[in-house]
């Protein structure tokens, strides 16, 4: 039997599980490569999955 790996948490909302992208710079380098960076969503810092958050029942709303 295998192992199951516990649920990390939902998916970051702002990049979907799509943490990191590699971007290019346009041109290429001596070695006729393409340059790239890798971008990393800003919100989950690179891990896809968005911490969980702690609802209280009077942060829901607005009512009085």
């Amino acid at each position: 039997m295998t192992d199951h790996a516990p649920a990390r948490g939902r998916v970051c909302p702002n990049c979907d599980g799509f943490a990191a992208a590699a971007v290019t710079l346009g041109g290429r380098d001596r070695h006729g490569h393409r340059r790239t960076i890798t971008a990393y969503c800003q919100a989950c810092h690179g891990t896809g999955y968005a911490p969980r958050r702690l609802v209280t029942s009077g942060s829901v709303g607005g009512g009085k």
